[in-house]
């Protein structure tokens, strides 16, 4: 394609590009991404009256750098960075940037540690820690400067996530830290920073070697310090070892691609020779990003986010989320098809995770603090499995038993056809026999688009089930209708399905009262 000579009436393009646009998804459909859709309409006011500043030219928009500093600030509070430190971060595009600086600051850290003890940097150079399970920026922050990447396997007795022994057992004096993550894309469990922690504190003590970590807390540094349930175990600047933390704000913090944070306990860890000293249109400043050039105006939404909600607006928000991937994840259960591979609805008690401790305390706290602020006791994320809001689900063994001949994938382009975005997608290499369905749960969720995804989701199943021999051209034509007429002779051939159809449904209004009771807030 090449550039006209001559343009085209702005009307008649900005129709042909509407219409194109319109076979796009629909965002807040899209399930698959954990990519905020909302904005409220002041935040919303914001970005707009913003758009047109660049975060770069802080002498012309000092406001801008002002509240940057303020929502560092915020964060390295609410990850419990100590008063007797200094807290330094910034900004970013998004979390890769922010991995990829934190990543940087690790390797710079390791040379001077090596060379002031004389060692060789080279050969055979530096090395990183990080599970199959990682995010791909993650990798590839190794391949663009050159650190060895040592992806270790994950299973499912890891939660499909980083296992510490593992850890233990690939660690040298050359790694220059251990990526954790808090919130795996795959099935949301969070990684067990605290272990990972002890484990390079072991081997700090027998080899010597002083190996420093990074949380990758993309989307789980904005649920963990505000759900019931946190992360479990201690994830952050509680840990001495934790020496940066990044987080996406276009996620779980509430705002619109791109905005991310990258804070470090203390301005020690950022190594001096990367912070670089500016002089550009008639001011200074320091800066420390991989870009120059940057949108501002969500930096002017996080700061509003984090003054509007408050640490109560968050909690309340976050909690509706895990509520609904709750009862999405009973309601999937409930009819027997489908099994959760995600924990986020198993109660602690009869979780077999032994990365968790001190939950009950938690518990305990949590419900007595509910009490004390003279509400009605009711169902919190304290009792259940801490994790992202994500429901991975796949076919239940005796489904795959019963009906071979039905692939999951075929749900996905069902629902897809629904409008629904809803991947199916195989788990780390090492258990990538086993594919999954992912749905996360955002602010947008509201419980009739709950209920209606569940709907969707039984018709959907029971409309491959009706096919012996599944013919997908039939069954696409099919389903461009949202509501299919069901055949006269169906409630004779269904009615086993009609009963777990009900049970579904009591499910789901099951949840409903509880989020009536003050969890739930809808804002579709």
């Amino acid at each position: 394609m090449s550039l006209a000579r001559h343009g085209a009436p702005s009307d008649t393009v900005y129709s042909m590009i509407t219409d194109e646009l319109d076979l796009d998804g629909r965002p807040n459909l899209n399930l698959a991404s954990f990519v905020n859709t909302y904005l409220d309409p002041n935040a919303r006011s914001l970005l707009t009256s913003n758009l047109a500043k660049n975060l770069a030219d802080n002498d012309e928009y000092p406001a801008l750098l002002s509240f940057s500093t303020r929502c560092v600030s915020i964060l390295a509070n609410l990850w419990n960075a100590s008063p007797s430190q200094t807290a330094v971060g910034s900004p970013t595009v998004g979390s890769s940037e922010a991995i990829h600086l934190a990543g940087l600051s690790l390797k710079r850290r390791w040379q001077a540690r090596m060379k002031s003890q004389g060692k060789n940097i080279h050969d055979p150079g530096p090395n990183i820690i990080m599970g199959s399970n990682a995010q791909v920026a993650l990798l590839k922050f190794a391949r663009y400067f050159e650190v060895e990447a040592r992806v270790l396997p994950v299973s499912e007795k890891s939660n499909f996530c980083l296992d510490p022994e593992a850890v233990r057992e690939n660690v040298d004096e050359n790694t220059i830290g251990v990526f954790v993550i808090l919130g795996s894309t795959y099935t949301g469990h969070y990684e067990p920073v605290e272990r990972v922690c002890e484990v390079l504190d072991e081997v700090e003590r027998e080899k010597g070697w002083g190996v420093d970590v990074h949380v990758d807390a993309a989307s789980g540094g904005f649920v963990a310090p505000f759900a019931y349930a946190g992360a479990g175990q201690k994830w952050n600047f509680e840990l001495p070892r934790v020496k940066s933390i990044n987080v996406s704000g276009h996620k779980y913090g509430l705002v619109t691609p791109g905005i991310g944070w990258i804070v470090w306990r203390d301005e020690k860890y950022l190594p001096e020779e990367l912070i670089f000293e500016l002089h550009y249109l008639g001011g200074t400043e320091k800066s420390y990003t991989l870009n120059f050039s940057r949108p501002g105006a969500q930096v002017v939404v996080q700061y509003y986010n984090l003054i509007h909600l408050g640490f109560g607006g968050y909690r309340e928000i976050m909690e509706n989320c895990l509520a609904n991937a709750r009862v999405l994840s009973r309601a999937l259960e409930q009819t027997g098809w489908y099994k959760c591979v995600s924990d986020i609805h198993r109660p602690v008690n009869n979780n077999n995770n032994n990365n968790i401790s001190n939950v009950a305390g938690k518990i305990k706290s949590a419900v007595e603090g509910a009490i004390n602020e003279g509400q009605e006791e009711k169902e919190t994320s304290a009792g259940y499995t801490p994790g992202l809001p994500v429901v991975s689900f796949r076919f239940a063994d005796e489904f795959k038993r019963e009906f071979p001949h039905i692939k999951q994938e075929d749900v996905s382009l069902l629902l897809r056809a629904r409008q629904w975005i809803i991947p199916n997608y195989a788990l780390p290499p090492s258990e990538n026999h086993t594919e999954i369905l992912r749905v996360v749960i955002r602010e947008s969720m509201s419980f009739d688009l709950l209920d209606r995804l569940v709907t969707d989701i039984i018709q959907v199943t029971e409309q491959l089930i009706d096919h012996d021999e599944v013919d997908l051209s039939i069954i696409r034509k099919q389903s461009r209708q949202r509501h299919p007429n069901r055949k006269k002779d169906r409630e004779e051939k269904q009615q086993g399905k009609d009963q777990k159809k009900e049970s579904v449904k009591e499910k789901v209004e099951d949840g409903a009262k509880r989020l009536e009771r003050g969890i739930h807030r809808s804002v579709c």
